[in-house]
Order: C-alpha cells, then structure tokens, then sequence
C-alpha cells in the first residue's frame, strides 16, 4: 500500500477541527475518520495481481541512436485500474519519459512509450515495471513490481564508416593496376586470346575456337582473396583510457573499418576477442551479414582486469588459419606494460604469417612531458619519456621480428591501419 499526496491534504485540512476545538477528542476522531477513508480507499483500488505487463522494443541500436520501448498494460480484473507506471531501465539506457498515469478499463489494455538513448554501448537490461494503482478518493492505493523482462543491445557507433569512401576508392585504384591482374596460373577466370607455340593444350576452349575459327586459349589469374583475422586484446591494456572512452572502443572502431574494407576487397574476415579466455569470435560471414556479426559480438565485450593469455591467442590464431593470412591485432602499446610473454607470441606468429600490430596512443602522454613548472610536473614528464622510450624499444623488436607497427591516437587509429592493409595490397604482399 502507499499513500498519495492528497492523504497529507486531508490531514492538514483535519488540523482545523482540532484548532477550533483543541481537544484530544477531535483530534482522535480526526484521525480515525482519515484512517477509515485510506484503508478503504486501498481496498477498493484494483489488484495489481489483475494486470500483465508486457515490453517491446527493437532488438539493437547503435550508439548515439534512439530506440523506443513500449510497454503494454492489460487489465485482466473487473475493476477499472487509474495506474501510474514506471517503466525503469538503468541510467546508462538514457530513458525519458519512463512515468505515466493511465486509465485502464476492465478487460482493455493501454500502452506507453519510453524513449532510450543510451550512453554506453552494450546490453541495457530492465526486468521490473512499478505499477501504483489508485483507490477511487485517490487517497491510497496499492503497489507491486511486475516482471516483464527486456533486452536493448546497443552497437559500436562504427564512426570510422566516414573513413571508408576514401579508402574503397584508393583500393579501386590498386585493383586497376597490372599488378594485381597478373596473369599466371590461378583458379580466377581472366580472359581469352589466341594460342601460341607452347601453351598447355588443355587450357585450349573448344566452344570459343568453334565460334571464333581459330584456336583460342584460356588464362587465368592467381587467387586475390586473402584471410584477413582481427584479434581483439580485450585485456587489462584495453581498459586504459585514453581520453573519454576505453582503449577497447578504439580497437573496435579500427577493427570494423578494416573489415569492411578487407570484405570489399574480396579477402575472407575472420575475427577473435581474447584475453584469459576467447570471449568472442566470428567466422565464416561475408559481405553486409559480415558487418553485423562483428558489431553484435563486439556490442557486450568489456576489458577485463586480467593478464592477456598470449599463449592461448597463439593457438587460437594458428587453430583458425592453417596457411599463411594476414594477422591483425590490436592491443597495446605501453611500454612497461607489454611483457615478454607478448614478444614471444607475436614473434612465432610473424613467422607463419603476415602480421600487424596496431595500437592506440594515450594523447595524455605529450601533455605530461610538455608540463614542466615544477618539480612534481618535472618528475611526470620525466616518467612520460621514459614511458616512450620504453615503447619505442618495443615497436623496434617487433620490427625486427617482422611484425609491422601501426600506432596513432585514438580517433586515427582506424584510418592509420587502413592504409597499412592498402599499402601491404599495394606492394603486392597480400
């Protein structure tokens, strides 16, 4: 039971008998008459065990958009329900408009609509709905928390995708050259011409030299498509924040702009997110379902406070890719924070295949060596250059191990790793 504010109304308007006529009767008189009234008035309200609540909203968004939740109230008693309900979603759902006041006939339902913009990408969760319902005086009434269950994923915001028309067209440009349409012995179809002294008879196509009346040979071209695995650290380094989000969202920004580039391209996407255990992975998926499979599984990851298995991301990489592809991934950077177990993997998969590493600077970095006033601040930008020089020795032995090095801030981070898997397409190494 609860009671409204009309309650307080009328026991301030009862204070009056008790101001003309101060005697303990008329106050107890006074008090009973309103007690009588509230828990009357809770007993004629409807039963909150006669409604059913049910929501619905779109499956996923991405971040930055607008869902809309609509929740549905049936009224299954035989008394009219006057309800206020609270729809209740967790602050990260952004949700607006989440109380209303509805009068719901018996045997009708009524709907309400919350609008959810959600700050954080991942699953919005809301289980319970807070229904009060009125008793005809609208003094009291009852109170419950009816379950209906709901589910918002909200997708990576992809604002990289502003980067992708620039890159598709430098690649439209690599696809154009002679190099890549090389013509040799392959399984892709190119073109026919006419036989010469030497050919492989069986490449000879009998319908075009019917057609034609004279010999015509088939050539082929080598196979352009390429396995193309991104692996997410979704360790401790991935937690660090580097301006106003996690390292993590930087990675995925870059993971999904070389994604679709690399499915534009015609390469086959794979992709792994893996810490102390593989906590996501998508294989198999090409083309526009390619593109949706990644965001889904990246929308729910989180960095975890745990030491990266490299050992365990080393057998997984070489369990998905049997022949030599392009590896990707991204982690951190950090100087001390990089230890040799990291080295060690990330040098025995550079021998098996083709391997980047990228990573996302921390922009605080430069801000702490600039600031020199005093002895506190001197001492900071000293621990900053360190932190450098440490990175630097880092990037210098996973060049030696042949790895290539992609590192910039986190908004450049996506386009930056871009144009080193256009530059590998460019030299002809994938």
């Amino acid at each position: 039971m609860f009671l409204a504010r009309r309650t307080a109304v009328v026991l301030a308007l009862g204070a009056l008998p008790g101001l003309i006529w101060p005697r303990p009767a008329t106050i107890a008189v006074v008090l009973a008459a309103t007690v009588i009234a509230v828990g009357a008035d809770a007993l004629l309200a409807a039963s909150p065990r006669d409604l059913r609540v049910r929501r619905s909203l779109d499956g996923a968004i991405m971040l930055g958009e607008t869902a809309t939740a609509t929740l549905t109230v049936t009224n299954t008693g035989s008394r009219t329900a006057v309800a206020e309900v609270r729809d209740a979603w967790a602050p990260s759902a952004g949700a607006a408009g989440e109380r209303s006041r509805m009068t719901i006939p018996a045997g009708q339902r009524r709907r309400t609509r919350t609008a959810l913009t959600p700050t954080r990408r991942g699953d919005r969760r809301a289980d319970l709905v807070t229904v009060r319902l009125l008793g005809p005086l609208g003094l009291a009434g009852r109170q419950a928390s009816l379950v209906a269950p709901a589910r918002l994923r909200v997708l990576p915001p992809f604002a990289s995708r502003r980067h992708l028309p620039s890159k598709l067209s430098r690649l439209r440009e690599l696809d154009g050259r002679s190099a890549v349409m090389v013509r040799g012995a392959g399984t892709e179809f190119d073109s026919l011409r006419q036989y010469v002294v030497g050919d492989d008879v069986r490449s000879i196509d009998w319908r075009s030299t019917a057609r034609r009346g004279e010999v015509v040979v088939r050539t082929w071209r080598p196979e352009r498509d390429r396995r193309v695995l991104i692996v997410l650290d979704t360790g401790r380094r991935a937690a660090a924040r580097l301006g106003d989000a996690p390292r993590l969202d930087a990675q995925m920004e870059a993971a999904l702009l070389l994604a679709a580039l690399a499915s534009r391209a015609g390469d086959r996407v794979d992709a792994l997110a893996v810490d102390s255990a593989v906590r996501a992975q998508v294989r198999g998926a090409s083309g526009a379902s390619l593109m949706s499979s990644l965001a889904d599984a990246f929308a729910p990851l989180e960095a975890c406070l745990v030491e990266t298995d490299w050992s365990l991301m080393t057998s997984a990489v070489r369990r998905l890719l049997p022949q030599r592809s392009l590896v990707v991934i991204l982690t951190g950077i950090d100087g001390s924070a990089t230890d040799a177990d990291m080295l060690h993997a990330t040098s025995a998969l550079a021998k098996d295949h083709l391997l980047i590493i990228a990573s996302a600077l921390d922009p605080g970095l430069a801000e702490l060596r600039a600031e020199r006033g005093d002895p506190v601040s001197v001492y900071t930008a000293a621990a900053a250059e360190s932190d450098l020089v440490e990175q630097h020795a880092v990037r210098a032995h996973l060049a030696r191990s042949g790895a290539e090095v992609v590192q910039a801030d986190p908004a450049g981070l996506a386009p930056a790793l871009a144009d080193a898997y256009l530059a590998l397409k460019a030299s002809g190494r994938l």
